[in-house]
């Protein structure tokens, strides 16, 4: 059945462009060739790829297997996969977004790690128990083992909260937009937000539906996106634009990474994301520039409201069962979560070991790390793990595309337009 709702989704044109994309495949690969497909998590593929480059190196040196990669962008990568599964034809190993553990899984393209698999990448009691809960439904074997593992925070400019008078970070959506007030004067803004950033506005989505009593769908699977409660989850994070009048209206045309680049400018003093101390060093900014938070919420909780404040963040790797070398495949996969790589890669991008075994190494105890895994450990919760759950992000995010276009030319939404759209966008999905 998912088979059959990715092809009509295709047919209205989500997949289009990345099926050709995908062309004749890369599932040619031999016993001493493996291709891979590495999600973008620095600050551009090129950062990425020089990155991974001697990382590959050294399993080409240990096992005499060649990986050939390509970092994919996150605006085609899930369109990528998707094509790739329902062609038979593409890499060995792929990195997914942990929210699409679920969808990809039931289209049966990808090996299952049972508990005959994962033993031979070191065994269920290796990951941390929240970063395999986001690898696949409940009830099923993973879809795939976690690599990295993270979750939002707000990032504040020191130097301009303390210019403005600010003497801490907002905790509450009512302080955030009354410091953004203060901050955005002088062609500086308080938030950065990325208006164009579909995968982005799903996990926002998310948390603030939870702060707010919403759901996106219910304990049965049904799509439950137009109810007032997801409606004004949805206006409260519109209106940092639209209505309170923090952000850039420019905004609203951002993609991946560029609220990064103006948080990093001295732009904007406020930024809402996902292990960005990494990043913001690549661009300049020294990190007693900048501070980090919790995210923030209501100042009173919402009827049903509850104590969220991020998704359970991170990537998984996973292996296609159309790869003609799947026991390689099963060694880069032990390669990349060892012990070594776990501290490398986490450690190069700023997230967390997504393995029991390194949590108390060095690289990962500094302020910004300790408010990730506090998150993580309290306050966050896992996307729903259901086949839907990529229709989702795809629909509410283009909701939010939208609404930010509008926003952009100083219309704020109301709650009632709001549930329209997001009750159009549940049809699709039935």
């Amino acid at each position: 059945m998912f088979k059959r709702r990715i092809a009509a989704v295709a047919a209205a044109g989500l997949l289009a462009s990345t099926l050709a994309a995908c062309g004749g495949g890369d599932s040619g690969s031999d016993a001493k060739t493996l291709t891979y497909w590495a999600s973008n998590q620095s600050i551009s593929l090129d950062k990425d790829a020089e990155i991974l480059k001697p990382e590959l190196a050294k399993f080409e040196k240990q096992t005499g297997i060649k990986v050939k990669f390509e970092v994919v962008p996150w605006s085609d990568l899930l369109n990528r996969l998707l094509a790739a599964a329902t062609s038979g034809q593409g890499p060995d190993v792929v990195n997914i977004g942990n929210t699409w553990s679920a969808s990809l899984q039931a289209t049966d393209a990808f090996v299952p790690f049972d508990d005959a698999t994962i033993e031979k990448v070191g065994g269920k009691s290796r990951f941390v128990p929240s970063a395999l809960a986001a690898a696949g439904a409940e009830g099923k074997p993973p879809t795939a083992v976690p690599i990295y593992s993270l979750a939002y925070s707000l990032y504040y400019n020191k130097k301009m909260f303390a210019d403005a008078g600010i003497a801490k970070p907002p905790a509450t959506w009512e302080e955030l937009v009354a410091d953004g007030k203060k901050l955005s004067k002088g062609g500086k803004w308080g938030l950065a937000q990325e208006g164009a950033h579909i995968s982005a506005h799903s996990h926002h989505a998310f948390t603030f539906s939870q702060q707010y009593g919403g759901e996106w769908f219910d304990k049965s699977g049904k799509p439950t996106f137009g109810t007032p409660q997801n409606a004004q989850a949805i206006k409260r994070y519109v209106d940092f634009l639209a209505a309170d009048k923090i952000t850039n209206p420019g905004n609203a045309e951002y993609a991946q990474n560029e609220s990064v680049n103006d948080f990093a400018n001295g732009k904007a003093a406020m930024l809402l994301w996902q292990a960005a101390g990494n990043q913001l060093a690549l661009h300049g900014m020294k990190p007693e520039q900048w501070g980090v938070a919790p995210v923030p919420f209501p100042a009173t909780a919402p009827a049903g409201g509850k104590k969220v404040n991020s998704m359970v963040a991170g990537i998984n790797i996973a292996i296609f069962k159309h790869s003609k070398n799947q026991e390689g495949a099963l060694d880069f996969v032990k390669f990349m979560t060892s012990d070594e790589e776990q501290i490398a890669l986490n450690k190069a991008y700023g997230s967390l070991p997504s393995v029991t075994t390194v949590s108390d190494d060095p690289a990962f105890s500094g302020p910004e790390q300790k408010v990730i895994a506090e998150t993580l450990a309290t306050t966050a919760a896992p996307l729903p793990q259901v086949p839907e759950e990529s229709q989702y992000e795809t629909l509410v995010g283009n909701v939010m595309n939208d609404l930010f276009a509008e926003a952009a030319k100083g219309k704020s939404p109301s709650v009632a337009d709001i549930e329209k759209k997001l009750k159009t966008a549940e049809e699709q999905v039935k």
